[in-house]
């Protein structure tokens, strides 16, 4: 049985992720100053959200997360069709994270863009051949990263703020008040996990008690961590300038070059850890879906699934290393798709509670609908992924893809 301090940790673990080692800087360059704002904003929603999947938790501890949520609700077709939504984005994620680790290494080593896409491109293979023969990271390495990728957040915060500089807060908004919404889809990277624990309710004692103190426990340690990186990457980095790895300038700030080092080395265990989990969920979930008969049969097996996942990623991974697709674009992309998950599971809320469960769910289903809102011209990845979930003819089989979501997510 899991104790509520151990439930809070994993529930930090799920929500801190590589998202923080890039997407501040891209969310400063797009709004200024005032991407702050769209930090507040969406830590304000992890409350409603905290409590949405809390409620789903308590209420379904058997369930199969996010997808088993929606097709408990809606049924069968929009169950697998946001099973396809965490599928797509694990797929597109995967090239971006893989070459923000790449900028790591290469920020690690001194040398230029052509070595960090070299970098993205073993720690990419390095995945795909470790799942094809079977490895699989543990779930207390996958918790230590996030234990130290916390303490590091945290050195990086306490020791750059003294360096921070008036006149990078001004002017507020450079880029008008809307881009604080664009800044909002970008950092929704970084917020994804509220859902990733909440199937664990059946390894509590007392669910009902132990399982809302764990998210809010989990919450106010993020609320910190978070606010303090947003203040921290605006007043000491600035937004004139973007670079590509602000996690260890924040450290190379408050600590020198010393800092800097230990920054980009832990960044690639972190990214690798990361990479090899939802690797392995994506091949389970295709599988999954497969065997439901929500995708072609050839998904069903694990190196066929693992085929495809890296031919995708190098058809991504080269045109990001010539600078051709941004990864700026890729990651709203990746947004978008989980955002849409979001959209799904928090609807399910609204329809399966009640009482103030539910209304936190419709000010959480609100809330991220904005959110996706602000996705602009990728509103088509969710939208094209819908379309042709909708259209591919379904198999009949006994086995529903979404009650495998969670198990290929953990």
């Amino acid at each position: 049985m899991l104790s509520t301090r151990a439930a809070a940790a994993l529930y930090v673990g799920a929500v801190l992720g590589p998202g923080v080692l890039i997407v501040p800087a891209l969310a400063s360059e797009a709004a200024g100053p005032a991407s702050v704002l769209a930090w507040a904003v969406l830590l304000a929603l992890s409350a409603p959200l905290a409590i949405t999947f809390a409620a789903l938790g308590v209420r379904y501890p058997e369930a199969g997360g996010t997808a088993a949520y929606a097709r408990a609700a809606f049924g069968s077709r929009i169950g697998a069709i946001t099973g396809w939504w965490f599928l797509a984005g694990v797929v597109l994620g995967a090239p971006a994270v893989a070459l923000v680790g790449g900028f790591y290494v290469a920020e690690l080593l001194g040398v230029g863009r052509e070595a960090a896409v070299a970098g993205a491109v073993v720690m990419m293979g390095t995945v795909t051949v470790a799942n094809l023969v079977g490895l699989r990271t543990s779930a207390r390495l996958g918790l230590g990263l996030a234990a130290l990728l916390a303490a590091l957040l945290l050195v990086a915060v306490v020791t750059a703020l003294p360096e921070s500089r008036a006149e990078h807060w001004t002017p507020f908004a450079p880029h008008g008040w809307a881009a604080v919404g664009t800044a909002a889809s970008l950092l929704m990277l970084s917020f994804i996990g509220w859902e990733a624990v909440s199937h664990l309710a059946g390894e509590l004692r007392d669910p009902a008690r132990q399982l809302p103190r764990a998210i809010f426990g989990a919450l106010a340690v993020v609320v910190v961590l978070y606010l303090g990186l947003a203040i921290a990457t605006v007043g000491v980095l600035g937004t004139a300038e973007p670079t590509d790895v602000p996690l260890a300038d924040l450290m190379a700030a408050g600590l020198g070059e010393a800092g800097r080092t230990a920054t980009a080395a832990i960044a690639v265990l972190l990214t690798m850890g990361t990479m090899n989990a939802y690797v392995a969920a994506a091949v389970k979930l295709a599988g999954a879906l497969s065997e439901e008969g929500s995708a072609p049969a050839w998904l069903a097996r694990p190196d066929r699934a693992l085929a495809a996942f890296a031919v995708v990623a190098g058809l991504l991974l080269a045109p990001l290393g010539a600078d051709v697709l941004s990864l700026d674009g890729l990651v709203r992309a990746t947004s978008a798709a989980f955002v849409a998950v979001y959209v799904t599971a928090t609807a399910a809320g609204v329809r399966l509670l009640s009482g103030a469960a539910r209304r936190a769910a419709a000010v959480a289903c609100a809330a991220v609908i904005v959110v996706l809102g602000f996705s602009g011209p990728y509103l088509a990845v969710p939208a094209a992924i819908a379309l042709i979930g909708v259209s591919l003819p379904r198999r009949r089989s006994p086995v529903p893809a979404c009650e495998q979501v969670s198990a290929a997510a953990s």
